[in-house]
C-alpha cells in the first residue's frame, strides 16, 4: 500500500473506488444539478500538492512535478465528465495530438515524426530535417480557465458545461505537503492541477488551435511534449522558421510559457555536401542548442537516425533489473511468478515502443538485447519470447488498429490493391525507409498466409 496516496478524506482508491462506482445511481440526481448549476463544491477544490521528482537526483524546484492530492468523489464526477467532452468534440479534432486519445500512443506519435521525415529525406537525396522538441515551463499550471472556456465554447459545448470547467479551475485553495510539513493554504484561479482526471483532457482541447501552417511544417503533440517537424528542400529554411515564430507568438497569446535552456533542436542530414551552415534558431532572442540526440517519449533520436544510443541505454536498465530477479530467484519464488516479473520489469524496457526502432537496428544491437532475455531465461528457468517476435507481433498488430481507425493520421498509408487482398507496397529508395515501420508493417501483412 505505500505506493498509493489517500485523498483528502484518507480513503485509498483501491478500497473505495468499486463503492463509489455502485453508488452512481444515488448520485447521478446531485451530481447533474451541479452541471445545471454551473457549481463545483469549494470544500472538494481543495487540493494537496506533493512534489513527485521527475528523476533519481533532483537539485532544483524544476526537478519535481506538483501532483495535486483531491477528493476520490469529484475525480469519480470528473470522469463522468471527461467521457461526456470526449463523447461531444469532433473525432478529428487535432489529429496529431496522439495523448488521451483512443487507439494512439507514443509509438504513433514517433513513427508519425520518423516516417515524415525519412519519406521526404528518400525523395530527394539534398532535403534534410529540422526537430524542434519543446519543452514548456509547467505547462498545466499556467492554462487560464476563461480563455479555456471560450475555447470550448467555440467547440460547440453547452454553456453550462464551459461555465461549470470555469468554476472548477477558479477558486481552488491549496497546500503543499513535503514528508509532516505543510505549506499556508493559497487560493488559485489560474491553471489545471496536475493529478485531475479532467486536467490532461482540458489542456489537449486548450492547445488544439496550435497547429502547422505550412505544407512542410508539422506540429507533433503526446499531451505537452511538443515538436515542430520542418521538412527543408532546397536549403529552404523560411517555413521552419517562421513555424517557430508563430508558435512563439501562440504560447504568448495563450499564456504558455517556453522553457528555451531545454528545448532542443536536432537536424537530420544525410547530404554527403552540406550546402552551407544551418540558420541558428532563436526562440525571443535566446539561442536553442543543437543537440546530436533527444530523448522523447523514452525513446532516444538521435540525428544519424540509428539505435545504438537508445538500445545500451535499455540494455543497461534492463541489466539492473536482471538483481531483483536473482534475488527473487533466491527466496525461491515460482517459475511462473519469476516469469510475470520479467514481463512486467525487464521485457516492458526492452521492448518499449520496439516497433518504432527495432527494424532499423544494427544486428551488433539486437544480438545486446537478446543477450539480456537469454539471461534472464537462465535465472528464470523458463522459456522467454524472443524480441523478434515480439517486434514482429506488435508490428502486426499496431497496423490492424491503424486500419481499423479511420481517423488515424496514418491509415491513408495502408491502400488496398484493386484485388483487396493486399496492399500497396511503400516506395523506397533507402534501406532506412525501408526497414522502418510502415513498410515492414506492410510487409508482414502482405505475407499473411491467404484463409
Amino acid at each position: 500500500m505505500s505506493g498509493k496516496q489517500p485523498d483528502l478524506m484518507g480513503f485509498l482508491a483501491v478500497f473505495c473506488g468499486p463503492v463509489l462506482i455502485s453508488s452512481l445511481v444515488c448520485l447521478h440526481p446531485f451530481l447533474m444539478s451541479l452541471l445545471l448549476h454551473r457549481w463545483f463544491p469549494p470544500p472538494s477544490k481543495k487540493s494537496v500538492i506533493i512534489p513527485v521528482p521527475k528523476n533519481n537526483n533532483p537539485s532544483c524546484l524544476n526537478d519535481y512535478r506538483p501532483v495535486a492530492l483531491t477528493s476520490i468523489v469529484m475525480k469519480v464526477f470528473e470522469g463522468l465528465v471527461k467521457n461526456f467532452i470526449s463523447s461531444s468534440i469532433p473525432d478529428t479534432l487535432d489529429p496529431l495530438q496522439f495523448a488521451y486519445r483512443p487507439n494512439r500512443s507514443t509509438d504513433d506519435a514517433i513513427s508519425h515524426i520518423l516516417h515524415s521525415s525519412l519519406t521526404h529525406i528518400d525523395s530527394n537525396n539534398r532535403n534534410y530535417v529540422r526537430l524542434l522538441f519543446i519543452d514548456y515551463s509547467s505547462a498545466f499550471n499556467t492554462i487560464v480557465p476563461i480563455t479555456l472556456a471560450s475555447k470550448l465554447m467555440d467547440l460547440g459545448l453547452n454553456s453550462s458545461l464551459c461555465n461549470w470547467i470555469l468554476d472548477f479551475l477558479t477558486g481552488r485553495p491549496q497546500v503543499v505537503k513535503v514528508g509532516q510539513f505543510t505549506s499556508n493554504s493559497i487560493t488559485l484561479n489560474v491553471g489545471a492541477p496536475q493529478g485531475c482526471v479532467l486536467s490532461p483532457l482540458l489542456y489537449s482541447l486548450y492547445t488544439h488551435d496550435c497547429v502547422s501552417s505550412h505544407s512542410s511544417t508539422s506540429i507533433i503533440k503526446f499531451a505537452d511534449d511538443t515538436v515542430v517537424l520542418g521538412l527543408i528542400s532546397n536549403n529552404n529554411e523560411t517555413a521552419y522558421l517562421d513555424e517557430v515564430e508563430k508558435l512563439t507568438s501562440w504560447c504568448q497569446d495563450n499564456c504558455l510559457s517556453l522553457n528555451v535552456s531545454k528545448t532542443k533542436e536536432l537536424i537530420v542530414d544525410f547530404r554527403k555536401r552540406q550546402q552551407g551552415p544551418y540558420t541558428p534558431l532563436m526562440i525571443s532572442g535566446t539561442p536553442v542548442e543543437r543537440v546530436s540526440s533527444f530523448k522523447y517519449l523514452g525513446v532516444n533520436i538521435s540525428e544519424d537516425l540509428t539505435w545504438t544510443t537508445h538500445i545500451q541505454t535499455q540494455v543497461n536498465k534492463a541489466r539492473q533489473r536482471l538483481y531483483h530477479l536473482r534475488q527473487l530467484r533466491k527466496f525461491r519464488v515460482s517459475p511462473a511468478i519469476l516469469k510475470t516479473f520479467y514481463s512486467g520489469a525487464i521485457e516492458s524496457v526492452l521492448t518499449q515502443c520496439i516497433s518504432v526502432w527495432y527494424g532499423n537496428s544494427s544486428s551488433q544491437d539486437c544480438k545486446a538485447l537478446q543477450r539480456v532475455v537469454r539471461l534472464a531465461e537462465r535465472i528464470s528457468g523458463s522459456a522467454l519470447p524472443s524480441l523478434q517476435d515480439i517486434y514482429l507481433k506488435r508490428c502486426k498488430s499496431r497496423a490492424v488498429k491503424i486500419i481499423k481507425d479511420s481517423i488515424h493520421p496514418s491509415n491513408h498509408l495502408f491502400t488496398l490493391l484493386p484485388s483487396g487482398k493486399r496492399f500497396r507496397s511503400l516506395m523506397s529508395k533507402t534501406e532506412r525507409l525501408r526497414r522502418s515501420f510502415f513498410p515492414q508493417a506492410i510487409r508482414l501483412l502482405n505475407s499473411k498466409p491467404a484463409s
